[in-house]
């Protein structure tokens, strides 16, 4: 895969291009310290994935975000950062970034960047904790909730629960029916939305 580095530290910057391109299957196409950088990278190398900071000086992440995703609606946005904060994980998701990582364990990256390759959508075990608690508030982290055609009302109400972080023994529970059951209702849920894992079914119902 061809990927950008785009964050305002430039050690940081210079850090993750190198462990990246020591990768076999990653090369890194372009590197950058603004949002703007960002921006004009991912128009002049057409990467298969932006790896880009949030808080930055010279235009953020978000705002480079969403001009990518403005000109190039397919395009994978993969935020490595510090900030956990609500607001940005709410946007993030809004905008429909791929990825939402914490920068904390570095070899994590490269394997994150290769699901977002496969087609899904990777958030760290915090932030989706996060957006858990934003949904369980009533702050709906999405443009709203999504249709889930093909769902039965019962099915719908399991990919509630799993959206507010609800384990199965949880949901089973709150829904009065065996964790058997509940397992056979995500099974249902991942055939017919076409997805893998529970994180994949909270991640479709936090971005509508």
């Amino acid at each position: 895969m061809r990927v950008i580095v785009v964050d305002d530290d430039a050690i940081v910057v210079r850090s993750l291009a190198t462990i990246l391109g020591a990768e076999p299957d990653i090369e890194v196409e372009g590197t950058g310290t603004s949002g703007e950088e960002a921006v004009s990278l991912f128009s002049a190398c057409e990467p298969d994935v932006v790896l880009m900071d949030i808080q930055m000086p010279g235009g953020d992440g978000l705002s480079a975000a969403e001009k990518i995703l403005a000109a190039d609606p397919a395009a994978r946005v993969v935020f490595l950062t510090t900030f956990s904060d609500d607001d940005y994980i709410v946007r993030a998701l809004r905008l429909g970034a791929r990825g939402y990582l914490i920068k904390q364990d570095v070899a994590t990256i490269a394997p994150a960047l290769r699901s977002v390759m496969a087609g899904q959508s990777v958030l760290e075990g915090e932030v989706l904790a996060r957006a858990a608690a934003l949904s369980a508030d009533g702050v709906r982290p999405s443009r709203g909730e999504p249709e889930m055609r093909g769902l039965t009302e019962r099915e719908r109400e399991v990919v509630r629960a799993i959206a507010d972080g609800m384990s199965n023994a949880e949901v089973a529970a709150a829904l009065y029916m065996s964790e058997g059951t509940v397992r056979n209702h995500i099974s249902a849920i991942l055939a017919k939305l076409g997805l893998r894992n529970r994180t994949q079914i909270a991640v479709y119902y936090y971005r509508g």
